[in-house]
């Protein structure tokens, strides 16, 4: 079953293509994507993926949360709520 993940600190520069590259490392990432910001485009800093399954989404939260991505350190977690 598909899990959702809440990608925080994420760079301005930070796209959908970096982040679901970042994210395959550890499986199928089903989608990706950033907030933009409404004026300039640019990452608002977070941004959600969608792996394959639990495990997948498991093994990405224990390699990436809380370590540095350049020069942010990212909180990656499971999504709380609806979907």
């Amino acid at each position: 079953m598909a899990k959702k993940l809440y990608v925080g600190n994420l760079s301005p520069e930070a796209n959908e293509v970096s982040l679901k590259a970042l994210f395959s490392m550890f499986g199928t990432v089903e989608k990706a994507y950033i907030i933009p910001d409404k004026q300039t485009g640019r990452c608002m800093g977070y941004g959600f993926v969608v792996m394959s399954s639990d495990a997948q989404a498991q093994a990405a939260i224990k390699a990436l949360d809380g370590k540095k991505c350049g020069d942010y350190t990212v909180k990656v977690e499971e999504t709380k709520g609806k979907g």
